[in-house]
């Protein structure tokens, strides 16, 4: 029987973290990192949180990939930049994602006047770019050992929201078609599970509320609907997705695992 810190090591491994670069990305990056992981961290710009977060991390141990996500030649051609840059992968994190505080015509407007057409982009980079990237780069995943898949989800994704948090205007809400995207990606995340087993397992992480300079009333009234009284911190994923990606969850696939708080239990 092996020891914990040999289930939760990650040394040798090859990670590839799409929206490698944001908040969360480069959380779980640097998470993946700390235990021993190679990670790729792909995005199309470079927000200067690796750099800064990766300052204890050798050079050797992450690399950044830039990549336009809504360029479909570039996404067709995910399979040769992976092994291009990693060589091979045991460990896939679909992160990247059209979000709420995206500033987009259309995109936090009343139902009524949301766009049909950034909808659509949503979907196509929120749900349908997930769904190639694991597709073509099944065969990799197949040659490693026990590769797992990790798909970031949204508790918009499961849950429909509570929309008298965003009475005070401090906090325009969620777009009907992030919800939908990440609804989508959680039933993906079962589909994909049963499909690709025994080979492949296939999880997702289901963040709640993250604070990032969140305005003081909003926070107070989300609070109040958390048993655990807070928002997230970033750090609050960083055990999920070591745990997800590591030999210490060997025996677990098709799973959602709501990091919320505890808000989806009322």
């Amino acid at each position: 029987m092996r020891s914990i810190s040999e289930l939760f090591n990650l040394s040798g491994r090859n990670a590839l973290i799409t929206g490698g670069s944001g908040h969360l990305g480069s959380t779980i990056g640097l998470a993946l990192a700390e235990c021993g992981a190679k990670v790729g961290l792909l995005d199309k710009v470079d927000s200067g949180l690796i750099n800064k977060r990766f300052s204890n991390i050798s050079p050797e141990n992450y690399q950044k990939i830039k990549m336009d996500l809504s360029d479909k030649q570039e996404v067709s051609r995910i399979s040769e930049i992976v092994q291009d840059n990693l060589g091979s992968l045991d460990i896939l994190v679909n992160c990247a994602a059209m979000v709420g505080t995206d500033e987009l015509k259309g995109w936090l407007d009343p139902v009524e006047s949301q766009s049909e057409e950034v909808w659509r982009d949503a979907l196509e980079i929120n749900l349908t770019v997930p769904f190639i990237i694991t597709k073509k780069l099944i065969p990799i995943l197949k040659d490693a050992t026990n590769p797992s898949v990790i798909n970031i989800g949204s508790i918009y994704g499961v849950l429909g929201p509570d929309w008298s948090l965003y009475n005070s205007g401090d906090i325009k809400g969620t777009p009907a078609a992030y919800a939908a995207s990440k609804g989508g990606l959680i039933q993906l995340t079962r589909w994909l599970a049963t499909s690709l087993a025994p080979g492949v397992r296939v999880n997702a992480i289901v963040p709640g509320g993250v604070e990032r300079d969140t305005p003081v009333r909003f926070k107070q009234e989300y609070e109040k609907r958390t048993p655990l009284k807070r928002l997230a911190k970033e750090e609050d994923v960083k055990g999920v997705s070591v745990f997800l990606a590591s030999d210490a969850s060997s025996y677990i696939t098709g799973q959602c695992i709501m990091v919320d708080g505890g808000w989806s239990v009322w």
